[in-house]
């Protein structure tokens, strides 16, 4: 069983799947997806999103703006508490730093980058990172902000080993999506080579960054087996033991939220 600890399920092509929200969740269940935390990006869109997964026990959320969201409402720190007073809320985020696709000056990102620490930190909920081409900045923020008591996940990690030290000692896991199965993606590789194993994770990131094969064509949770596999050959093991390993790491990173009491429940009635 696997689970995709970051996708956005609001915003992936329904085609395949007849158009159909059920039909796709009923086609994930079938490849043994587990669970799929779902991500938001802004404001404007998330209460359609909440409203989509609201059914589905297997779906979590997130809540939070992305870092390069420039068109939205800001998110005041009241927002995000009163969105996140939710059971399917169980992240904040996705937030961060990005000097990729921002520029000028960006005193708003880091802004927004320590409203959602502070979000997390009274609601006792880890958070989800964004980082491209800021990564010191990405620590620094966290390290000065006290991050490291909610913890949470440096997403789609694009960084080397140096860096993922520095991540985990912040009380950070690591989570690889299908830019680990690029050809030129060494660094990343050598990552999924050394981290240890009770700290990382596996995602899509649908509909973006497909894995091999599917590179370059829109992804879905379902290709996350796809990540897990490469992850196997570069550890040398299985990719049951890849699923396994990463499942029993993402509940544990979210202890005594509404996933991980699903999680108990199905062991309980003998489902897992």
């Amino acid at each position: 069983m696997f689970i995709d600890s970051h996708c956005h399920l609001d915003r992936i092509d329904l085609a395949p799947y007849a158009n159909d929200f059920n039909t796709f969740v009923d086609a994930a269940r079938a490849a043994k997806i587990r669970h799929m935390l779902c991500i938001a990006i802004d404001m404007e869109a998330y209460p359609a999103m909440l409203e989509q997964v609201m059914p589905y026990p297997d779906i979590s959320l997130s809540v939070g703006v992305h870092p390069n969201v420039h068109d939205g409402r800001e998110p005041t720190l009241d927002d995000l508490l009163q969105l996140a007073d939710n059971e399917k809320v169980i992240a904040i985020g996705e937030t961060g730093l990005d000097y990729f696709r921002s520029e000028g000056d960006l005193e708003w990102q880091f802004q927004r980058f320590r409203t959602h620490i502070a979000a997390a930190k009274i609601l006792n909920k880890p958070l989800i990172i964004h980082t491209r081409e800021a990564g010191q900045d990405s620590l620094d923020v966290l390290r000065e902000e006290g991050a490291d008591q909610v913890g949470g996940i440096i997403h789609c990690f694009t960084e080397d080993w140096a860096y993922a030290e520095k991540a985990l000692d912040l009380n950070f896991y690591i989570s690889f999506s299908g830019i680990v199965t690029f050809k030129n993606a060494e660094a990343i590789k050598d990552v999924a080579r050394k981290i240890p194993a009770d700290r990382f994770l596996i995602e899509t990131d649908s509909p973006y960054l497909a894995p091999v094969p599917y590179r370059g064509k829109p992804n879905y949770p379902t290709y996350v087996r796809y990540v897990a596999e490469h992850i196997a050959d570069l550890r040398e093991t299985s990719v049951e033991a890849i699923a396994e390993q990463s499942t029993e790491n993402f509940y544990r990173l979210f202890a005594g939220s509404s996933a991980d009491r699903l999680c108990q429940a199905s062991k309980k009635n003998g489902r897992v």
